[in-house]
């Protein structure tokens, strides 16, 4: 079975602004990549569809849905960008783009569960893992891995699944909808200090969160993971393992300053992939995040594929 590569023109239209560093650039520079280094020959690429408001609301209180449904449509019929909070920004696309999101990373979990693919990358924006069940935040609209997961669960039915959470920043919205949920393990490490200053507490005893200091680099962090994240994953034993794929940890990336290189990306995911193998049947949907210098994304997305694709 192949890997399958999730994207949809519609993720490019998404734009926040000149300079804004979640840029439509972000998908173009990895697809570029791909194409350059041949990798784009081992993956299948797929349009990814529009999720459903009721998928949606497994994440997200219908409330919220509703009240940002009105706002992104209000904007896509005004023709008029604005901003939804201090760091996130919609413009008349953005609605269609959210959807397009979220839907690839739902019908990339049923594409794995289906055994249409052995594993799935969604190249998708805008990002979803500070969006928390209420609100948008930090470039988030919705939490496109929570909705993933909770697909798995309440509706194709698995008992256990994992989120692998690693980002220069804390996946706090993605914390906020799946703290306690005994049915979801969700492993994280991000820098800390750092916005959005949270997750050195976690806020459920089903949280493995790892804050990392700044200047800290991939033999270190490597050491920390095995510590900490393996033996809960294990013990965990998860029927699918999903990744919020952030690259901004990346020592090129400003964002933050963590030292990560693409070697690191490329461990991280191995690891991962190897629980997936071992207790999951190999079934791993992956979900695109941070990375804002676009050179570092790319290179690193193609390490994390590499592994996925197993060439």
């Amino acid at each position: 079975m192949t890997t399958a590569f999730y994207s949809h023109a519609e993720c490019r239209l998404h734009d926040m602004g000149p300079g804004h560093p979640e840029c439509p650039q972000r998908l173009d520079a990895i697809s570029d990549h791909l194409l350059a280094t041949g990798l784009d020959v081992a993956l299948d690429f797929r349009d990814a569809p529009q999720a459903t408001l009721e998928q949606i609301e497994r994440a997200h209180s219908a409330g919220y849905v509703l009240q940002l449904q009105d706002a992104l449509v209000q904007i896509q019929e005004s023709g008029q960008a604005r901003a939804l909070d201090p760091d996130t920004f919609a413009c008349p696309d953005t609605w269609r783009a959210a959807l397009r999101a979220a839907g690839a990373c739902v019908a990339a979990t049923d594409d794995v569960l289906d055994g249409r693919a052995r594993n799935a990358f969604c190249a998708v924006r805008p990002p979803g893992h500070h969006a928390t069940r209420d609100e948008t935040m930090g470039f988030c609209f919705f939490n496109n891995v929570a909705i993933a997961a909770r697909h798995a669960l309440d509706v194709r039915g698995l008992k256990r699944v994992a989120i692998i959470d690693f980002d220069v920043h804390h996946g706090n919205g993605t914390e906020d909808i799946v703290a306690g949920d005994e049915r979801i393990l969700m492993c994280s490490f991000f820098q800390h200090p750092l916005y959005p200053y949270s997750g050195a507490v976690p806020k459920g005893e089903n949280m493995v969160n790892v804050p990392i200091p700044p200047y800290t680099r991939g033999g270190e962090l490597r050491e920390t993971l095995m510590a900490m994240w393996m033996p809960r994953l294990e013990e965990f034993s998860p029927q699918m393992v999903f990744i919020s794929a952030g690259f901004d940890a990346h020592r090129e990336d400003d964002m933050g300053q963590l030292g990560l290189v693409e070697a690191d990306f490329e461990w991280i995911t191995r690891q991962v992939v190897e629980v997936a193998d071992r207790c999951a049947q190999g079934r791993v949907v992956s979900v695109l995040e941070g990375g804002y210098n676009l050179s570092a994304l790319a290179r690193s997305v193609a390490a994390h594929i590499r592994v996925l694709a197993d060439v």
